[in-house]
């Protein structure tokens, strides 16, 4: 008999198309021919049964696209600073995103990558093949309708979403026009991305990581070029060409792969299919998980636009720079182990998934806690470094360190996040993360109305950190009891080691600053940031290995084993 999940409440566990798994029999299904192209060949040997393996790849991918994100902040910081027309091109922003997320976002992790590895191993590709065909095919035509639908609302949920957009300049009318004509021609973007997502989850399905790691760089570098080439003679506008431009890019640059690896279109929507029902069963629960998510990235629109002209940038720069560790050490992770998980948890072998998720989750808290924390220490000389030029003022660094101080707090928690949540998708369970998600969001609207006001943009982060926390140890606990337990006396040693490690770190890094800052480093221009970031910064990275070779020894030699041969 297959294994059964400690506290599931069934023993019969039934795949998409209705039979008893532990019933069917896996069908022989031959490999994807060898492709021609050199380009082909490099995709395709990007397929991995490994996860370490997967997630350098991955990992090398996040890394390289928030580098990206980092350089398009710079850009854009040097063309607009914190202007006004900025604040306009961010409020347009979060319209066609949550429309990509709300539907491409829903169906990949959560419905999709689960679904299709049954359908795989139960049904051979034909049928797997079939689900993806159906599905990719209602993802395009309800992001159009839902594109659709928020170009004709533009005009009343605009203002709705950042009501004090222009508050105090006297240019609120203007502004808010403004955002309404970028929302409807940044509402192209999710078409392309709707489709785009859905061949991300594809790929990563079948273990190919390379593509999907590529498509967020041409996407960046859209932007990057829009704001360097089009900012002069179109304003913001050049940065909403970017990323019209990008999102169609992410999409191209996959498409030749799906050849590669075998996959066969349809025309197709099968919504009576059992693979198509369960997606779409998958899929509610993590809708309602991502609005809540998006409502707090909305709150955080919101209440920033009545604190100054200037702030909805400010905390969008420091919630950018905060999700490059997230996404490096978190994302990257979490994305190349899912579909293993997946696969485990299809073939109920709950032990291995146990162990994988414990692993992940260990590797993850031993990057992610001193990346907090090295945040909070170097927060200031980064921004210095990163933005500090141009249209980007002294003043402006002021209000980006007030907010990313405080996003960076909860680093550690977004991080744990993205890996526990993949534990639950990959049981099939959407609901039990949604219901924490929404607990977590309900909380967040609670904190930064209350600390708004005495705190202005470090309380909006700050209310932002306190419920990461919230919703990671939430979903541990669920998860530990639903699995029958974790390892919690070495996930314990492992978290343990990794404090003691950060704190010798801390003290380092908070030494080094003061020599740094009675040398005078910190009033160079402009070259102080880059002498304290990289000497405190690199110093403190040392240390951190260097003390968890003591007090974490066992992460410190995977981490090198898996990274560094």
């Amino acid at each position: 008999m297959a294994e059964q999940p400690p506290g599931s409440k069934s023993t019969a566990r039934r795949d998409a198309g209705g039979e008893p798994a532990a019933r069917a029999t896996p069908p022989r299904t031959p490999p994807p021919a060898e492709p021609r192209s050199r380009f082909g060949r490099f995709l395709v040997r990007s397929q991995t049964q490994s996860v370490i393996g997967a997630a350098g790849i991955v990992a090398f991918g996040f890394l390289a696209s928030r580098m990206l994100g980092l350089l398009r902040s710079v850009v854009i910081a040097d063309a607009f600073g914190t202007d006004p027309e900025l604040d306009a091109y961010w409020v347009a922003f979060r319209l066609p995103d949550l429309v990509f997320q709300l539907l491409a976002g829903a169906t990949l992790s959560a419905a999709f990558i689960p679904t299709f590895s049954r359908v795989l191993l139960r049904s051979g590709e034909e049928g797997a093949w079939r689900l993806a065909s159906s599905v990719l095919n209602l993802v395009a035509l309800a992001t159009f309708v839902l594109a659709g639908l928020a170009f004709l609302l533009a005009p009343w949920l605009v203002p709705l979403l950042a009501p004090g957009l222009g508050e105090g300049t006297g240019r609120e009318a203007e502004l808010s026009a403004l955002a309404v004509e970028l929302t409807r021609f940044m509402l192209l973007s999710p078409l392309f991305f709707g489709i785009s997502g859905m061949l991300t989850g594809i790929l990563n399905a079948r273990q190919h990581f390379v593509a999907p790691a590529l498509a967020p760089l041409v996407y960046n570098l859209s932007i990057i070029l829009g704001a360097i080439i089009l900012s002069e003679p179109l304003g913001v506008y050049g940065l909403a060409w970017g990323v019209v431009a990008g999102a169609l890019g992410h999409l191209l640059v996959q498409v030749p792969v799906l050849g590669l690896v075998g996959m066969r279109w349809r025309p197709s929507f099968e919504v009576y299919s059992a693979g198509v029902r369960e997606v779409l069963r998958l899929m509610g629960p993590r809708v309602i998980g991502l609005a809540a998510t998006q409502v707090n990235f909305l709150v955080v629109i919101f209440f920033a636009s009545f604190i100054s002209s200037g702030a909805i940038s400010s905390v969008t720069y420091a919630f950018l720079i905060m999700l490059l560790p997230v996404g490096v050490v978190g994302m990257a992770i979490s994305t190349a182990a899912f579909p293993t998980l997946a696969q485990q948890a299809a073939a109920h072998q709950y032990e291995q998934l146990r162990e994988s998720l414990t692993g992940a989750l260990r590797t993850i808290l031993f990057l992610a806690v001193p990346a907090s924390a090295g945040l909070v220490l170097l927060g200031r000389p980064v921004v210095r470094l990163l933005l500090q030029r141009g249209a980007f003022e002294a003043s402006d660094t002021d209000l980006v360190v007030a907010a990313l101080t405080f996003y960076a707090l909860g680093v550690w928690a977004h991080a744990g996040i993205e890996i526990l949540s993949r534990g639950f998708y990959a049981l099939s369970d959407t609901k039990t993360p949604v219901q924490l998600a929404v607990v977590a969001m309900l909380l967040n609207v609670v904190l930064a109305a209350a600390l708004v006001g005495p705190l202005e943009l470090r309380g909006l982060a700050a209310a932002a950190s306190i419920t990461a926390a919230l919703e990671f140890g939430l979903l541990l606990r669920v998860l530990h009891v639903r699995l029958g337990g974790f390892d919690r006396i070495g996930l314990r040693r492992s978290l343990g080691g990794t404090l003691l490690a950060t704190a010798v770190m801390t003290e380092v890094v908070l030494i080094m600053r003061l020599l740094l800052g009675a040398a005078g480093a910190d009033a160079m221009e402009p070259l102080g940031a880059l002498v304290v970031t990289v000497a405190a910064g690199g110093l403190g990275l040392f240390t951190y290995l260097g003390a968890s070779y003591v007090t974490n020894r066992e992460e410190y030699r995977a981490l090198l084993g898996r990274f560094g041969g």
